[in-house]
């Protein structure tokens, strides 16, 4: 029974390198023996009397037995003269479905975006998982770039005190042009599209805030431990957080876009036909820490909303809209 047992064991054992190895031989094209050998980690006569299996091996036809072109076939001369396989007839495996080239596209661009991560910039698995989408894909997918995120340094600084529970001090640009500098105990990252932000303590305000990556200049990472007198602070799952202080923009919005405001929104008006607006939209109010934070929500939902008031938010647009086609028409 020992004996049976181990006889089962080395079959699955030798289907599993067969099925690993096929793949392998198929994505490289052509490969010596000897790197075969090492890739797998084992003896070069297992590599040669793998290939023979392999050439035996196939899909029998509608008559359920094997013809020539129902198996796997390599080009022979290479494998005995230059110690080469190359695989020059593969069944089943084409039969496969595979990604179209807009599948394929959307994937290498999600993978893209994980490779733009600070943490990940480094490991090429994602670069050899994209060139085998692109390649197994049934047409040549688009060419797509991510960017890289901008915030790469602020980001591994903010982690490392976090992960070490000290406090970090920096220069902060705010929202309406003001830079001050601020004190704070990293509590937790979010990301949001492509924006980073900490969520932190402020010693100055007393309380939860908001800091945009990309708004951090002269980061420091101290050794002084961060306060524990706010560990009963609960962090909602909004990244934007209202506050008193802040401009209620009323808009006119296509009712189907109205999720699209996201956490900007603030009041929906059940209003009647006299306050709807053209084409059937809906009037909103959305809250704004300044008038400046208008220009990312305006261009992604450019089509679907229009700024109604008050005069300077409108203004404010306006004259962004201008300046971005000024510079187009240059």
């Amino acid at each position: 029974m020992a004996d049976s047992g181990q006889s089962f064991s080395y079959a699955q054992d030798k289907l599993t390198f067969l099925l690993a190895l096929v793949p392998y031989l198929v994505d490289i094209g052509r490969v010596s023996v000897s790197d075969a050998a090492a890739h797998f980690q084992v003896s070069e006569q297992q590599i040669r009397d793998a290939v023979s299996l392999i050439a035996v091996s196939g899909v029998p036809g509608e008559t359920f037995q094997y013809q020539h072109g129902d198996l796997f076939d390599i080009a022979w001369d290479d494998f005995d003269e230059h110690d080469e396989i190359v695989i020059t007839h593969r069944v089943a495996l084409d039969d496969s479905p595979r990604f179209s080239a807009r599948e394929a596209a959307a994937l290498i661009a999600g993978l893209q975006y994980l490779q733009s991560l600070p943490e990940n910039i480094d490991r090429g698995v994602y670069s050899s998982l994209m060139d085998k989408l692109a390649r197994g894909a049934s047409e040549r997918p688009s060419q797509v770039a991510i960017a890289r995120q901008g915030a790469t340094g602020s980001l591994a600084e903010v982690r490392d005190a976090l992960a070490r529970g000290v406090q970090l001090e920096f220069d902060y640009l705010a929202s309406r042009g003001t830079r001050e500098h601020r004190t704070v105990d990293p509590l937790r990252i979010d990301s949001d599209d492509e924006s980073w932000y900490l969520r932190a303590w402020d010693h100055r305000r007393g309380a939860v805030r908001t800091f945009r990556f990309d708004r951090l200049s002269a980061l420091v990472v101290t050794d002084r431990p961060a306060s524990s007198a706010h560990d009963d602070v609960r962090l909602g799952d909004l990244v934007f957080q209202g506050g008193d202080d802040d401009l209620i923009v009323t808009v006119e919005v296509d009712p189907a876009a109205v999720g699209l405001l996201g956490e900007y929104l603030s009041q929906v008006d059940e209003a009647p036909d006299a306050q709807t607006g053209a084409h059937g939209r809906v009037r909103a109010h959305i809250r704004v820490a300044h008038i400046h934070g208008l220009k990312r929500l305006v261009t992604s939902n450019a089509s679907s909303l229009t700024v109604v008031g008050p005069p300077e938010a409108r203004a404010a647009v306006a004259d962004w809209a201008d300046a971005a086609l000024r510079r187009y028409l240059e």
